[in-house]
């Protein structure tokens, strides 16, 4: 490795993926990357088009700490601050659940479910970093969207997420335990609710019990506390035509149909994941 302020971005990008390929990071050449672009100020293009560019030693110390953090169990994008999410950037914080590329199937199903007829008025309950209400808002322009989430955190960092892509006069935020202090009727309800058993949470991987908030995890003794919540009480919030699509875990499509269909809800699709895994419901009013 050439030291000093001779360092080039290809050997500063080298250094990265040696250190990483010696742990068992999925994708370490990837996440490699990732790190040395947001240490070194620079986009993929760089790395491709100015391998010879100079990185400064403050620079290169950044990278050193941000590959420190990986090591000791820190997701990569916790790391950087922030998430892409359908073709938006998003701040992450401490209260928030760091959105994942399986989460944007439920857009791509409001789209298709809504594309003739938009929303006008839309519900996200649990919104986070605000990543699905904010995307629901970048396809559907003529709509707006009241945002709730348990978490004050979360909120602060939605709002500035909304500000930052641009949407803050379309987007509200509401601080509620679900539907606790929702007024009114909505022609689209979206949730990516809690679905974990609580006994699983321990053993999931280091990235997501020591880093996502227990809150965005938990869904009770069988992960399906909060559908049981949005089951009951979306029907009195939705427009006569509303939808409800939700987000689920890979093998709780049945139950959690039958818990809307118990609520007098009929099952309008069931879309998979990118790994071929059940993902996303939606419902309508029976």
């Amino acid at each position: 490795m050439i030291s000093g302020g001779s360092r080039t971005l290809a050997d500063v990008l080298r250094f990265a993926t040696d250190i990483l390929e010696k742990t068992d990071i999925d994708g370490y050449d990837v996440e490699a990357r990732l790190l040395t672009e947001f240490a070194c100020g620079v986009e993929r293009i760089d790395i491709v088009s100015q391998p010879n560019m100079l990185i400064s030693n403050d620079k290169f110390e950044i990278l050193e700490d941000a590959l420190a953090q990986r090591i000791a169990g820190m997701p990569v994008h916790r790391i950087m601050g922030y998430r892409d999410f359908y073709g938006l950037r998003l701040a992450l914080g401490p209260e928030t659940l760091e959105p994942r590329p399986d989460s944007e199937v439920l857009v791509d199903l409001a789209l298709e479910l809504l594309e003739k007829t938009p929303p006008k008025t839309m519900l996200d309950l649990g919104t986070g970093t605000g990543a699905l209400a904010l995307a629901l808002l970048s396809i559907f322009p003529q709509a707006t969207v009241i945002a709730t989430d348990i978490a004050l955190g979360a909120l602060d960092m939605a709002t500035k997420n909304a500000e930052t892509c641009g949407f803050s006069e379309r987007f509200s935020a509401l601080q509620s335990d679900w539907f606790e202090k929702v007024i009114g009727k909505f022609d689209l309800i979206v949730s990516n609710p809690p679905y974990i058993r609580s006994a699983v949470i321990p053993d999931l991987d280091i990235e997501v019990r020591n880093h996502d908030p227990i809150l965005a995890l938990d869904g009770g003794p069988d992960g399906l506390e909060p559908y049981r919540i949005i089951a009951a009480e979306a029907k009195k919030h939705l427009t006569k035509n509303g939808l409800v699509i939700v987000e689920i875990g890979f093998n709780q499509a049945e139950d959690v149909t039958n818990l809307f269909k118990s609520n007098g809800f009929i099952k309008l699709a069931l879309k998979h994941d990118l790994g071929g895994r059940d993902r996303v419901l939606a419902f309508s009013i029976g």
